[in-house]
């Protein structure tokens, strides 16, 4: 709906929200320090989507904007107005104090210099330039002279300004400088997922990094769990610093997340007591650091010390040695993880690295032991990488005796005793058992979420009290909490303990596609459920259904077709599903439709610009469905743009390229909807 005069009170309560809600973000994902729930943030944040859909009034820092901007076809180049150059690094306690040395001689003087000390992040150097407040442009590093725009997919980390706090000075144009980086467990999680999907793997955070932030679509980067720590500063007008420490602490009050550590130090002792501070402290930092980043505080020493070639002279970086030892290989178990996946870790005879004894590493998946040909009694070299994750670099054959035996994959889930199952084609050997304890609580969370079962008040945080709590280990289980049970724990009072009975009693009338969906079946997204939904009448006409008979459905491919088969083919599951139904779940399908012979669109492209009618999901799983295929963005080989109210850039360049345009009920007639 667009309007054309904008009440003046909704105005208000729009930039009340949009200012609202920043100030959570910073809250959560620079601080670390929520003062409201989810829930609560949830609320305020649909309010404002509401608004701004309603009234066509969105504010450029608005947080709704972080995501949104259709794929690009390439990166445009960006100048650096100041050069981003890269460090002199030290390896020991001498070379350091030879970098203090230097800095003397080259200044003339005797005194001591005061430097600031701060970890190294290992990720992926960023330029932000922000003009008049707004974040106008960012970039990365690239040559150090020239990089590439990724404004789009920089904002998207929820921990970058997009506006600079009006509590402090804001300088009519600011390049401030950090690191992207991701955090190792997210790291790990996004292996694993990539792993699942059969696509390759990261080598490390940093490669991560890079590669979230170098996506052409920003959805992807979106859905990385990346985070930015800001650390330097280029050009800049309006404003004045006079030191390092100065910039940090208008950073701070600017809301931009800054180093976990910074220290300021009056000469090289301090410094070399602040790296030893970091490195007793690194591995609680839960991201990778490979070293200490020593800077000259003050402004003016640094402009008079200049830069060498490709480095600054009032800068360098400590490098942590690395660490490696080697042992022997007791065992290889399967570990069974919160997806399913079904991880073989080595089991070693403790050994010594880097202060810290380690016994066990993950091996990554079967085939990894494969390609380096791991085999249990071998003697490895084992390294902790960033002195946090311990993996297997190689195995010394050498020492082999012939009696070492190679891994075999479980054929059984090591917990739940369910079958094993791995996809042709993929290197992830999974475990399918529905209530499978391993992974039972990101099962339960996926159930009860918004577009699944949507158990309003059944949030993460609940299911971890409830599954701590030993009230929730399956979906049965959340059919069978009574108020009593909510009452005695903490969190719960009268009302929502009855709130949330009350919701859960409402989840039972549910749609096929939902509850298709809410099953997490590997591979059944929300489009893929309702195709089923389309196809199979009722829950019950899908038990023990063969892989031959999905294969039928057009859309269906041998890898969905192959996961649905084998999950409704699983004696526990299906108890599972009898189980629910017996504790008063009624499915519905307003889904279902006998199929059409013919698909109308097949081979057409459509694309689709503005507000329609009904969801643009919705719109484009009818498309699919029909044969034809959904883009996000507008080129030479669409065929149909659908003009919605509203549209945006897309339309121009449809109009552009000569691709024909037509309204949504022009859509529906061509598919015979109408």
């Amino acid at each position: 709906m667009k309007v054309e005069t904008l009440p003046e009170e909704i105005k208000r309560e729009i930039e009340r929200l949009v200012e609202e809600l920043n100030y959570h973000c910073y809250r959560y994902y620079v601080l670390d320090s929520p003062v409201i729930s989810d829930e609560e943030y949830d609320r305020l944040y649909r309010r404002l989507k509401e608004l701004e859909e309603k009234y066509n009034y969105v504010l450029p820092h608005s947080p709704t904007q972080r995501v949104g901007a259709p794929p690009l076809d390439k990166f445009e180049k960006v100048r650096h107005k100041i050069p981003m150059l890269s460090l002199d690094n030290a390896f020991n306690y001498e070379e350091v104090r030879e970098f203090d040395e230097r800095t003397k001689r080259f200044l003339g003087t005797d005194a001591e210099i005061e430097y600031t000390v701060e970890p190294k992040y290992d990720g992926l150097a960023i330029e932000l330039t922000y003009r008049n407040g707004m974040l106008y442009k960012a970039s990365t590093r690239g040559d150090g002279y020239e990089g590439e725009d990724v404004t789009q997919n920089i904002k998207t980390i929820k921990s970058v300004p997009l506006k600079i706090a009006a509590d402090v000075a804001v300088p009519e144009e600011i390049d401030i400088r950090g690191e992207v980086y991701m955090n190792v467990e997210d790291f790990e999680e996004l292996n694993k997922s990539r792993e699942a999907a059969g696509e390759s793997l990261f080598a490390n955070p940093r490669n991560a990094a890079a590669g979230s932030v170098r996506q052409l679509d920003p959805s992807v980067t979106a859905s990385r769990k990346l985070h930015l720590a800001c650390y330097g500063v280029g050009a800049y007008r309006g404003i004045e610093f006079s030191s390092q420490w100065e910039f940090i602490q208008w950073l701070k009050k600017a809301r931009f997340p800054v180093p976990a550590y910074l220290k300021l130090c009056k000469g090289i002792n301090e410094v070399l007591e602040a790296i030893e501070e970091i490195s007793e402290k690194k591995s609680e930092f839960p991201f990778e650091t490979d070293g200490v980043v020593i800077k000259v505080n003050s402004f003016e020493l640094q402009s008079r010390l200049g830069v060498k070639t490709r480095e600054p002279r009032w800068a360098i970086a400590y490098k942590f040695p690395a660490h490696q030892g080697t042992t022997v290989i007791k065992e290889v178990i399967p570990s069974v993880g919160r997806t399913g996946i079904i991880t073989p870790v080595a089991i070693f005879e403790p050994v010594r690295i880097g202060g810290v004894i380690v016994s066990r590493s993950t091996l990554h998946n079967w085939d990894e032991i494969k390609r380096k040909d791991i085999r249990i009694g071998d003697t490895v070299v084992v390294e902790r990488a960033g002195e946090v994750i311990p993996h297997v670099v190689m195995v010394v054959k050498d020492k082999r005796t012939g009696k070492e035996k190679i891994p075999e994959i479980p054929e059984r889930c090591p917990v739940c005793g369910s079958k094993v199952v791995r996809p042709e084609g993929e290197v992830a050997v999974r475990c399918i058992g529905l209530d499978c304890p391993a992974q039972v609580k990101e099962r339960l969370k996926h159930f009860a979420s918004r577009n699944a079962m949507d158990i309003e008040g059944l949030g993460d945080k609940n299911i971890e009290l409830l599954y701590k709590e030993g009230l929730i280990k399956s979906f049965v289980d959340i059919y069978r909490l009574k108020k009593e049970d909510l009452l005695r724990l903490p969190r719960f009072a009268e009302k929502s303990a009855q709130n949330l009975i009350d919701a859960i009693q409402r989840s039972k009338n549910t749609t096929l596609s939902r509850f298709l969906f809410a099953l997490g079946i590997l591979f059944v997204g929300e489009y893929t459920a309702k195709l089923l939904a389309r196809h199979f009448r009722s829950i019950e006409d899908l038990y023990h259904v063969s892989e031959d008979r999905l294969l039928d459905i057009p859309q269906i491919g041998e890898k969905i077709a192959r996961s649905v088969a084998i999950f409704f083919n699983d004696k526990k599951n299906l108890e599972t599903l009898e189980e629910l139904k017996r504790m008063g779940l009624k499915i519905s399908n307003p889904d279902y439709r006998e199929e059409k012979a013919e698909q109308p669109l097949k081979g057409l492209t459509f694309v689709i610009t503005g507000t329609l009618p009904k969801p643009r999901k919705e719109v484009e799983e009818m498309i699919e469905a029909l044969g034809g295929h959904a883009a996000s963005s507008v080129s030479s080989k669409t065929d149909y743009l659908i003009v919605g109210d509203s549209p945006g850039s897309k339309l121009r360049k449809a109009e552009a390229l000569g691709v024909k345009t037509i309204t949504y009920d022009e859509f529906l007639k061509m598919v015979g909807e109408a």
